[in-house]
């Protein structure tokens, strides 16, 4: 049958089963929204108050529900105001496909209104993306994008239509699309019997867990596979719920703020078995000293990412669960009775506390933890409440902690709460930010009370940027070079002292104005009440404001260039 372009996007979107797009209309995009309009009780459309926050929007949609999010926008800045987005996706290896339109073919290339290269552009941080210049193209395009995404390591694609396309009529065929089948090309016997091999001989093993298990949906496989090798786990802020954070052998998260207990085993154990990690930066320190004692054993299904940052002395390459399958047959219970008993006492030796005074972020993030009996979707922003959220919150199911991890992109988790808690309206959905961070993209309130979410925005507001500033206590001689956000050109610095003038956001009439609830906690005994009301909320979203001292720090912290070891513990 004859279609036009707009008419072929939107049935290649029911094809892949997409339910849900978050995006901004514009003119370049117009057809596409008017065949949308058609598709209502179809697809549902979420309008975003940005399309910086479509773009976290898909995303937290992604990671909460394992399938493609998907976000539209217009040409120019609609379009680049997805970038941010789309990097993020990128640097956590989330399948999103991004659908923008641009002017027509004629006009590509000659600075036109709202004219932008979005695929010259977003080249560096998308698996891959097109443009379509040819209207016979497109539907096997849009099957194609959804295809990469999905396909071996996830990951963002772009498809940018000109608005003629979207117009030009073509035959168009509907196809049965076929699941997405694991990578299992380059996993071989050879490799296969060297890691167990390299695990049988291993007095002192241990088992570093990232993001990849969670996006392979491996935590069953992995359960089988630490039982069998008898050994301790940590993981990364990325791989959080893919083993049971609540387990004895859990050893808490690695690297910067990471517990002394896996970084300590870390570094004296003889075997790695490293399993979907990167080997971050901020996971290993001084890479020349990093597990210096141990040979490491990598499963990943992106061979770019072995030798890279890390050199190892053994890899499969595939799906992390397709591996742990072939792994887990090959081998027999094993014991490491004095290894763990040696790890164990570590864990009672160096727990994570925090000074009981007063309200603070490691308390508020233990009392919603008790709250929800940790079974909430956590989402955070970025900073100081982030790393609060991965060492206080205990995650025993993978795709319930949201945050963003290698770029780091402060605003980024409101719009991602938006896409979880619409991913999965039965859940209690709670977005963590500190002040600095919620203002950067705050009007997606207005997102959630016009759908109608049920989802709770924690606001921790010590008036700085937490993290910043504590890099600032530490490392740069307590010059509060623009950190303060309570003050304006005045403080000079001063943040703190009795001039300091105050000129703050006041987040609880925010709330009323954006037609949400807002309630301001200051004392320990009122959290509890504060989250109870909100927890009852079905139609409505909360702000849940928290007054805490700015000198509340983030603790350990490994110094910068130090190895894990090296650990700060206060100060």
């Amino acid at each position: 049958m004859q279609l036009t372009g707009a008419q072929i996007v939107i049935e290649c979107l029911k094809e892949q089963g997409v339910d849900t797009i978050f995006g901004y209309p514009g003119g370049a995009i117009l057809n596409v929204y008017d065949e949308l309009y058609k598709h209502r009780n179809e697809i549902r459309h979420v309008l975003t108050s940005h399309e910086q926050g479509a773009s976290h929007a898909a995303d937290g949609y992604a990671r909460s529900t394992g399938k493609v999010g998907v976000c539209f926008a217009t040409s120019g800045p609609g379009a680049t105001n997805l970038v941010t987005g789309i990097a993020t996706a990128y640097m956590d290896s989330v399948p999103m496909v991004a659908i923008t339109c641009n002017v027509t073919v004629p006009l590509l290339g000659k600075d036109s209104f709202q004219e932008i290269d979005i695929a010259g552009i977003t080249t560096p941080i998308t698996k891959h993306n097109f443009i379509v210049t040819d209207v016979k193209e497109l539907a096997d395009v849009i099957r194609r994008a959804f295809r990469i995404a999905q396909t071996g390591r996830p990951g963002p694609v772009l498809v940018d239509i000109p608005k003629d396309i979207t117009a030009q009529k073509t035959e168009y065929k509907a196809k049965e699309i076929q699941p997405v089948e694991r990578l299992t090309q380059k996993m071989t016997e050879e490799d296969i019997e060297q890691a167990v091999s390299y695990i049988r001989h291993a007095k002192k093993p241990y088992i570093f867990v990232g993001g990849g298990a969670v996006i392979s949906g491996a935590s069953e496989e992995l359960k089988e596979f630490v039982e069998l090798v008898d050994a301790p786990v940590t993981d990364t802020l990325m791989g959080k719920g893919a083993y049971d954070g609540t387990s004895e052998r859990y050893t808490g998260m690695l690297g910067m703020h990471g517990t002394k207990t896996s970084n300590l085993g870390v570094s004296e154990c003889d075997l790695l078995i490293a399993i979907g990690v990167r080997f971050s930066d901020r996971v290993i320190g001084n890479a020349k000293k990093f597990a210096r004692h141990a040979k490491i054993l990598q499963f990943d299904v992106d061979p770019a990412e072995v030798n890279k940052n890390i050199v190892v002395n053994a890899c499969v390459m595939g799906d992390v669960r397709e591996i742990l399958k072939r792994v887990n047959e090959r081998l027999e219970p094993m014991e490491h009775k004095e290894w763990m008993e040696h790890i164990l006492e570590y864990k009672k030796q160096y727990p994570l506390t925090y000074h009981p005074q007063g309200l603070s972020g490691p308390y508020m993030i233990e009392k919603i933890y008790e709250l929800t009996n940790g079974e909430a979707t956590i989402v955070t922003e970025v900073g100081q409440h982030q790393m609060w959220s991965a060492q206080f919150y205990k995650y025993s199911k993978p795709r319930t902690l949201i945050t963003s991890g290698g770029l780091g992109t402060m605003g980024y988790g409101l719009g991602a709460a938006i896409g979880a808690q619409i991913g999965n309206p039965e859940k209690t959905v709670i977005n963590i930010a500190g002040d600095g961070c919620f203002r950067m993209n705050m009007n997606e309130i207005a997102t959630a009370v016009r759908e109608q979410l049920p989802l709770i925005q924690v606001v921790v507001n010590n008036h700085v940027l937490g993290m910043v500033r504590q890099w600032q206590k530490l490392f740069y001689g307590k010059r509060y070079s623009m950190t303060c956000l309570r003050s304006g050109a005045a403080c000079r610095g001063k943040c703190g002292e009795v001039e300091c003038p105050v000129y703050t956001p006041d987040f609880m009439k925010l709330a009323d104005a954006y037609g949400a609830k807002g309630i301001h906690i200051t004392k320990k005994e009122e959290i509890e009440p504060a989250f109870r009301e909100a927890m009852k909320s079905t139609k409505t979203p909360y702000i849940l404001e928290f007054d805490i001292d700015p000198e509340d720090l983030v603790y350990p912290m490994v110094k910068p260039g130090g190895t894990l070891e090296d650990l700060i513990m206060d100060c």
